[in-house]
């Protein structure tokens, strides 16, 4: 009988795993999806409207983290049944992160190459590596988790 218990013990490891997986695939398409609609955002702005690439940056990332948002919601991390207030809510503090971060990072890898022309590049290298190592994992962990906030007690200190 242990060996049954061994075998469904790694069958349900695997299956989670290929879960995984299949996870981050599809929320790998809904970033380049968004990284679409960011990039073309950013250089529509500066190239054809001529604004600042700093702008241009961020405009281009809330136009695309409002398409993520919307597409990791609905397909890749299938959230439907959490509140979406409190999953708009904890995107936008994710979302926040990483505008901070693809902002500031661009700014400082374009100003150290000395080039403004180049920011796109600066944009994509940054774009990559805040993309992986903080918003996949937040919102695997964080932002699409079922965590709900505690209702707010009308009570008052002194009637506790």
């Amino acid at each position: 009988m242990q060996w049954h218990k061994k075998t469904l013990d790694f069958l349900r490891a695997q299956a989670a795993n290929h879960k995984e997986i299949w996870t981050f695939c599809k929320a790998q398409v809904t970033a380049q999806i968004a990284s679409l609609v960011d990039f073309s955002m950013s250089a529509f702005l500066y190239y054809v409207c001529g604004f600042w690439y700093m702008f241009s940056t961020f405009t281009g990332a809330v136009c695309g983290g409002i398409v993520n948002c919307a597409i990791n919601y609905q397909w890749a991390f299938q959230a439907q049944g959490q509140n979406k207030r409190h999953v708009a809510f904890k995107y936008f503090l994710v979302w926040s992160g990483s505008i901070m971060l693809n902002t500031l990072g661009t700014y400082l890898l374009t100003e150290w190459w000395g080039e403004d022309d180049y920011f796109v590049i600066a944009k994509a290298a940054v774009s990559l590596m805040v993309g992986f190592l903080w918003n996949y994992q937040m919102q695997r962990f964080f932002v699409y988790r079922e965590v709900n906030f505690p209702k707010k007690n009308n009570k008052t200190n002194n009637e506790l």
